[in-house]
Formats: C-alpha cells, sequence, structure tokens
C-alpha cells in the first residue's frame, strides 16, 4: 500500500513538529518530575485542532482519518508520550460521542471537547475485569428518567479533582457478558461519584490517574451514548483507534529516543574513538531504525484499512498495536543503552520516555490479549 503523504498531512504533521519543539518538550521534564497536568499547554494544542481530530467541522472538529491522527500524535509524543497519550483519549471521548450519540448529546458536550474547554477521559477497566472488559460489574439500574450507578472503575486517565470534566462509563444493564453493557456520560461533580486517591505510577506523570467510586449515582437517562446494550461495541471500536493511536506514541517517543541516541554516539569518544564509529553501533542504529520504520508501516496500514472499515481491521490494529509498543519500548531502552550510565540519568530525557512507553504495553489492551485477537481471527472458521 501507498503511504505517500498529501500536501495537507504533511502540513498538520509539521504543525504538530512546530507545537511540540514550542510548548511541550521544553516544559515535559518539569511535567514529569511535579506531576503537573499541563491543561493550558493542552488547551493550545486544542485550538490547533488537536483535541478534535475525528470530530465533524459542524462540532469545531477537524474531520480527519486514522492515518492523519498517526501522524499527529507521532509528533506530539516526540516531546512527551504521557501528555500525547492523553490527547489520544480526549479525542477517543470526543468521538464516541460526535459518532455514537444523539443530536442532543452532541450539540451539548462536543463543541467543549473539541475546544479544550472540556476534558474527557472514559472509564471500562475495574478492579476485577481488566483483559476481560465484557466481565465487568459496575451496575446501572433504569429509574424512571435516571440511571443509577453504582461500581468502582479503576486507572482511568484524567480522574482527579483537577482532571477531566465528563467521563464516558462503560456500565452494565443487562445480564452478563457484552450485550448487558450500556455506554453512559457523568459529569464531574455529579453526587455519588467520587475520586480514590492519585496512583502512583512509573511513568505518565503529566496526567492523573486514580479509580472513581459510584454510590448510587443519579444520571439522566438522556446522558445515554447510542442504544441500551451497546456499549461494548462503542468501547471496542473506540479501542481499535486508541490502539492505533497509543502504537503511534510509542514509536514518536521511541524515534526521538533514536534521534538523541545518534546525537550522542556521534560526540561520545572511547578508546580513542567516537562511539559511532564501532560496527556494533551501527548494526544496533540500523536494527533500532529498520524496527521503528516497519512498525511505523503498519500502523499506518491498520489505520487505513479502520477507515475503509475492512473486515481484518480489528485484527490489524491489534497485530500494529502489539508489534509497535514492543518495538518502542525496545528501541527506546537500547538508546537507553547507548547512552551508558548518562542514560539512566534524568539529566537526560531517555529515562522519561523509557517510562512513559512501558505502560503502552498494557493499556488499550495488553500484548498478550493483541495476541489472542490476532490468532483467534487467523484460526477462524469463515
Amino acid at each position: 500500500m501507498d503511504f505517500e503523504l498529501s500536501e495537507d498531512q504533511r502540513a498538520f504533521r509539521d504543525l504538530a513538529e512546530s507545537f511540540t519543539k514550542e510548548h511541550i518538550l521544553p516544559n515535559a521534564a518539569r511535567w514529569d518530575e511535579e506531576k503537573i497536568f499541563p491543561k493550558e499547554t493542552l488547551k493550545k494544542a486544542a485550538e490547533l485542532g488537536f483535541a478534535a481530530i475525528y470530530i465533524d467541522e459542524k462540532y469545531g472538529g477537524c474531520g480527519l482519518g486514522r492515518v492523519d491522527a498517526l501522524l499527529i500524535f507521532e509528533e506530539l509524543a516526540k516531546g512527551c508520550p504521557s501528555t500525547a497519550a492523553f490527547l489520544s483519549i480526549h479525542n477517543m471521548v470526543g468521538w464516541m460521542i460526535d459518532h455514537f450519540g444523539d443530536d442532543e448529546q452532541r450539540a451539548r458536550w462536543v463543541p467543549g471537547l473539541a475546544a479544550m474547554d472540556l476534558f474527557g477521559s472514559y472509564c471500562l477497566t475495574e478492579p476485577g475485569s481488566g483483559s476481560d472488559a465484557a466481565s465487568l460489574r459496575t451496575k446501572a439500574t433504569r429509574e424512571g428518567d435516571e440511571y443509577v450507578i453504582n461500581g468502582t472503575k479503576a486507572f482511568v486517565s484524567g480522574a482527579g479533582e483537577d482532571g477531566s470534566d465528563i467521563f464516558v462509563v462503560m456500565v452494565r444493564t443487562g445480564d452478563d457478558g457484552p450485550k448487558g453493557i450500556s455506554a453512559i456520560i457523568v459529569e464531574k461533580g455529579t453526587p455519588g461519584m467520587s475520586f480514590g486517591a492519585q496512583e502512583k505510577k512509573l511513568g505518565w506523570h503529566s496526567q492523573p490517574t486514580a479509580m472513581i467510586n459510584f454510590d448510587n449515582c443519579r444520571v439522566p437517562a438522556a446522558n445515554l451514548v447510542g442504544g441500551q446494550g451497546e456499549g461494548f461495541k462503542i468501547a471496542m471500536q473506540g479501542l481499535d483507534g486508541g490502539r492505533l493511536n497509543i502504537g503511534a506514541c510509542s514509536v514518536g517517543g521511541a524515534q526521538f529516543a533514536l534521534e538523541t541516541a545518534i546525537d550522542y554516539v556521534k560526540e561520545r569518544k572511547q578508546f580513542g574513538r567516537r562511539i559511532a564509529d564501532f560496527q556494533a553501533t551501527q548494526f544496533k542504529l540500523a536494527d533500532m531504525e529498520t524496527e521503528l520504520l516497519a512498525a511505523r508501516l503498519m500502523l499506518y496500514n491498520a489505520a487505513q484499512k479502520l477507515t475503509d472499515k475492512a473486515p481484518d481491521a480489528t485484527k490489524l490494529a491489534a497485530m500494529a498495536k502489539r508489534f509497535s509498543t514492543d518495538v518502542g519500548f525496545r528501541v527506546v531502552n537500547e538508546a537507553l543503552q547507548l547512552h551508558g550510565g548518562y542514560g539512566y540519568l534524568m539529566d537526560y530525557p531517555i529515562e522519561r520516555i523509557l517510562r512513559d512507553l512501558r505502560v503502552h504495553q498494557i493499556l488499550e489492551g495488553t500484548n498478550e490479549i493483541m495476541r489472542v485477537i490476532a490468532a483467534r481471527e487467523i484460526l477462524r472458521d469463515d
């Protein structure tokens, strides 16, 4: 498949690159160290359309495609994978409401999400249901014109008093299994909704993460996104795109680490020679560049399949996510090794990228589950 970029694609890729160099990269280390959620910088990104990549132009969005999104997230992740990943999550929430919501829901929430006057997150994982998302237990019971929600969601990016404003929550409205799951919008501050303590994490320090508890939390029935029982379908379709974006964040962070390592080995001398002049170093760099290119092409291919609604899109998205996040972490680890002891210090950005990328092999479906998805499709009897 030909992935020659159009003039428009090159333009917004370059725009994302410039934004990253000016607003993200100079601040990323401080955000990480001080655990700052950079809302003002994210709002500046929204001014360029980066918070509403898929949203219809009618509601303030860009109406771009999946390949376009990968170009943007790769560039943003070169500055800070954690911040870029949150923007991916926010875009997923906007897409869910724009794509599956009704006109009233779109008019109420989508323009605010597009401008990042509202920050959005989604809630799927629970303490007892991670990879087995269909076994979630958070329950929503219909009482008149309201749903009453009880349960707990875990590892919610954007959760906290200073975090996101609206949450698309996957809840059980029917019997066990995927067909009993629905999606409901819950606004921060709704009585019965509370946040747990902030999680102490290895990486992703520029975004808050916490549990959300629902204790007889009442929300209007009008907040139901799509029909009752359609939540699992919404979540899984959202995850197809989210997996590709996380893969792009891994490739972007790893590409930055590789470029940093190249500069370092050209300057650093040992045994009277530049490290770059040793064949062992050259072979390592060649492998790193090769694997990143392969990962990038897999992501582009899967993104186009998703845009085309191809029957194998979910399989290819899972394969691309598995490969790109594994490659991304491996490349950053090699870049740290090339820096020697200096790579382990916070004076250099490599260790921050390494910590941020590690979770990409877990979230949006663990890479073990990505193999399950791919194998299931490979072995499916037609």
